[in-house]
Parts: structure tokens; sequence; C-alpha cells
């Protein structure tokens, strides 16, 4: 599927509270945008609002010619401030789990843990892993079921400097194979292409 990402004149408010209003942003395949902006100023919420997990007040989110639904469904990731990983079971069962619910495949998943040095982890509870060690368990499932847009909110928070870089490696290696990424960052991203600052 190939996607682009239009946000036009957008208005979103949580708990009675407007957000922002009036936010524009076009992203085509091979462009990345850092959002920046204070706490609390809707970063999270507009990676939820183009996932279609929260209602917005006005304006517009497209996806280029892929219908909404079908372009959420099967055309993006979002990987949230929290893993989103289900703490019972082992990093190899959460990773089969993800990679077959979400319609990837066993030789990308074994990729993805080869490239994301997962394999030591895999036997332990995913409740014994490091906050690191759980952010590259949920980066594998975005390398184990392809999708080209990836809606990341904080992606390198709880990495150290080594998985940093690594990490934004893989993210450079989505661009350069014609992915978008939009991720929430406090600071800006070092591969952005384009920059946006949500005020208030």
């Amino acid at each position: 599927m190939t996607l682009s990402l239009h946000i036009e004149d957008l208005a979103l408010s949580r708990g009675g509270r407007r957000l922002f209003s009036g936010l524009e942003l076009r992203l085509e395949p091979g462009q990345a945008c850092a959002l920046t902006g204070a706490n609390g100023s809707g970063k999270t919420s507009l990676l939820r609002a183009v996932a279609g997990l929260c209602a917005i007040d006005s304006g517009h989110i497209a996806f280029g010619a892929a219908e909404p639904a079908a372009a959420r469904s099967t055309g993006l990731h979002l990987l949230g401030h929290l893993d989103g990983l289900k703490v019972s079971r082992t990093a190899g069962e959460e990773l089969v789990f993800w990679t077959g619910w979400q319609g990837g495949t066993a030789s990308a998943m074994e990729a993805a843990v080869r490239r994301l040095d997962l394999q030591r982890l895999l036997d332990l509870e995913v409740r014994r892993l490091s906050a690191g060690q759980r952010r590259r368990l949920a980066l594998a499932r975005l390398l184990s079921s392809p999708r080209p847009l990836w809606l990341l909110d904080e992606p390198l928070s709880p990495l150290d400097a080594q998985w940093r870089a690594k990490a934004l490696a893989i993210m450079a290696g989505h661009l350069t194979g014609g992915g978008l990424i939009l991720a929430a960052v406090h600071d800006p991203l070092p591969l952005a292409t384009l920059a946006l600052e949500i005020l208030p």
C-alpha cells in the first residue's frame, strides 16, 4: 500500500479543552516529520487522531488515494509512549502474536529479532525486560509486519546512546524504502525532513 498523509485545518480537543486548531501537515513517501510542543500540547492526541483512535473537532485527515479505514487497518503502525506489550507473555510469544495479528511473516520477524539483538530475550517474560529492551521489542513489531506509515511517540526515550543510533538507522531505512514517519519528540529528530511545532 502506498500512502501519503495530508492533514488540513485540523482542530482537536481533549477533556473539553481545545488543544490546537488550524493544524496543517503534508507528508509524502520518504518523508519524516518531528512533532514538537510543550507537554500537554496535543502531540500524542494528534498521533492517536491520525490512527483513528480519537475524534477530531474539525478538519480533515487523508491518506492519499487510500481509504482512511483501509489505511488505518493495514497501512500504519502506532508505537505509543507505552509499548503496549502484554507483560505476562514471553518476549517471543508477544512478537509471534503481534506478527501474526498484523499480517507479518516469520522471515521478517526473524530478521527483526537479529537486527534488534533480541535472541537472548525471547524466553523472558516481558515484565522482566528493561524499558530499553521493551522498546527494542516494540520496534521489532514494526519490522516484522511492514507498513508504510509509522506514528511514533517518543521512540528514542528509553534507549541508550548505542540503541538510539541503531533505531535512527532503522527509521532512516524505512524512509529510504518509501515509508513515512510522524514522530512526537521533545528534541529535534536528526533525520527529520520536516518539523511541526504544536502551539497553544
